[in-house]
């Protein structure tokens, strides 16, 4: 009978021990998607907290920053905000879930579009090079913090950026080792479903 034979018994513990290990190394995978987008959850959550202070500071000096136009374009932002926050929420809670962060990534893209927008607007073009700007121009405090603002900005881009790219790679390697024969037979039984990347 096939039941008493050695030879079946062997190649069922082979394909045991294959089973769970490639299940094991799918959870592995997966773990490392939840992990590298906690990373850049973190930098998303400092880059909230700078535009919170952005937005203070703005509102201290909006009389000297600001004219009427401007008012437009710093609400728009701090809608951006909003919408960054609560998309980074909806992700953080599923991060494998494709909606979730494709919606992050939209949200991402506004803010950054709004920051440009609301920096732009605040802080004037430079002048040409053969007129000398006013005293009272080239002595405002404000116009130097607004290009601190900036070089934060930057700073928080630059790290978001080296984040994404972790969550990224994480997120194509779990993306290929469940697509790949005979593992993707496993991740179909046990509900694994493919990620998104930023």
């Amino acid at each position: 009978m096939l039941w008493s034979s050695p030879l079946f018994w062997i190649a069922f513990a082979v394909l045991l021990f294959w089973a769970l290990g490639a299940y094991n190394r799918l959870m592995r995978l997966r773990s490392a998607v939840v992990q590298s987008f906690g990373s850049f959850d973190a930098h998303m959550v400092r880059l909230v907290a700078l535009l919170g202070e952005f937005d203070a500071a703005i509102a201290v000096q909006r009389g000297r920053l600001l004219a009427g136009a401007g008012e437009q374009e710093v609400a728009a932002l701090q809608g951006a905000t909003t919408q960054l926050s609560a998309s980074l929420a909806v992700a953080r809670a599923r991060p494998l879930q494709p909606e979730a962060v494709a919606a992050l990534a939209a949200a991402r893209d506004v803010l950054l579009a709004t920051w440009l927008g609301a920096v732009g607007v605040v802080q004037p073009p430079t002048r040409a090079l053969d007129v000398a700007p006013a005293p009272e121009a080239a002595a405002e405090p404000a116009l130097t913090a607004l290009s601190i603002w900036q070089i934060r900005w930057d700073e928080h881009q630059q790290q978001n950026t080296q984040a994404i790219q972790v969550f990224n790679d994480a997120v194509r390697h779990y993306n290929a080792a469940i697509a790949q024969f005979p593992a993707s037979l496993l991740a179909w039984v046990f509900g694994f479903k493919a990620a998104r990347a930023l």
